[in-house]
């Protein structure tokens, strides 16, 4: 017993020794962030290019990469993103606006994206959340885009069509669904289920089989669901972990989602062209006109040039009954001189082709 008690002590010690390194490293990096800030001011540098997404996603591939173990390359990877978060604040706090309430896997994202030390600031729809980061209030903004089991949110193409933002990166979420109740509701008096209608889909099969006779009610977001069932005692709500916690209530059922690898990607917009961070993304808007074969004409430039089409959505064109617009999605960034032949080709017979950014592809 003595010698095990030893050799903690030596370990405990060690671990000391290392804590204290590490100290010392971080607060010596973050005096660094400070110096970079400085310079930026001193070449009147815009506030909204402090923080440089191609750069982030660089470091972030090459400690995944450098990566020996034991925690796993996304842990470790998860764990500079707070660091590099937390040294950013100190050159310029980001203000990043997010689908909210407080509580939504949006806000999640958005942590996950730009960390913990980004001041998100909830908006009530999509559309503000655009208005919000064109009108200069926030540097960034986080909407969905597509979830792998019920697909697009037309909202945030519709909003692309008519706004001047850019897309900054993306941000891929797991989306676990759990049945939360508050704390005075019991389970056997469960009548009625509130959540987002997509988390009301993406659980139907899971509803119909254990809770078949309950009113399932669509609100505006997760986190919504979850405040109202604070004060109810014979609701439920479906959402996620962060708004469990917000709340205070308690877990019936976890992971009730219906698909295994369901996953909801988010876009992060902003008012900055990204560098090529040599793995990048493209997305661009095109509108067709009305005549056979102008879909297979829109695809045949990505296929001679061997650029790989990531997603493709169309939408109805406000322009004319039976128009459409396409949401196209593509391997490359627009500086790469194959996506510039590319973007030149389809240019010269779309009606109309708008480039909504080129940003490096999700790491974590």
């Amino acid at each position: 017993m003595a010698d095990q008690e030893k050799d903690l002590k030596g370990l405990r010690d060690k671990i000391d020794s290392i804590d204290g390194k590490l100290l010392e490293l971080i607060s010596a990096r973050a005096a660094v962030a400070q110096e970079v800030a400085r310079v930026k001011e001193a070449a009147g540098a815009s506030d909204a290019f402090f923080y440089r997404p191609e750069r982030e996603a660089q470091v972030l591939r090459q400690i995944m990469t450098r990566n020996d173990g034991p925690l796993d390359d996304e842990e470790m990877a998860r764990l500079f993103r707070e660091i590099m978060s937390a040294c950013l604040a100190l050159e310029e706090p980001v203000r990043v606006a997010y689908l909210g309430p407080e509580g939504t896997f949006t806000q999640q994202a958005a942590l996950k994206h730009f960390g913990h030390s980004a001041v998100s600031v909830p908006m009530a729809a999509i559309d503000e959340v655009f208005r919000e980061v064109e009108s200069g209030a926030v540097n960034y903004g986080v909407v969905p885009v597509e979830n792998s089991s019920e697909g697009v949110v037309s909202h945030t193409l519709d909003s692309f069509i008519h706004s001047s933002m850019r897309i900054c990166g993306e941000v891929v979420l797991r989306i676990h669904q759990h049945l939360l109740v508050g704390e005075n509701t019991r389970e056997e008096k469960i009548t009625r289920v509130y959540s987002h209608a997509q988390s009301l889909a993406q659980c139907r099969k899971w509803l119909d089989s254990h809770w078949p006779m309950v009113e399932k009610v669509a609100v505006s977001s997760n986190a919504e669901a979850a405040r109202r069932v604070k004060g109810e005692w014979n609701s439920a709500a479906i959402a996620g972990d962060m708004a469990c916690e917000l709340y205070g209530l308690n877990k019936v059922a976890e992971k009730i989602e219906d698909e295994p690898d369901n996953s909801t990607r988010f876009l992060i917009i902003g008012n900055q062209d990204v560098p090529a961070s040599n793995e990048d993304k493209t997305s661009i808007v095109v509108s067709m006109r009305n005549q056979p074969g102008s879909l297979h004409r829109l695809l045949a430039p990505f296929h001679c040039y061997d650029i790989d089409l990531t997603r493709i959505e169309s939408r109805p064109s406000r322009s004319g009954a039976w128009n459409y617009v396409f949401f196209i999605d593509f391997t490359g960034h627009q500086d790469d001189p194959k996506v510039q032949y590319v973007l030149k080709e389809v240019e010269a017979f779309a009606s109309e082709l708008k480039v909504l950014g080129s940003y490096p592809k999700g790491v974590l």
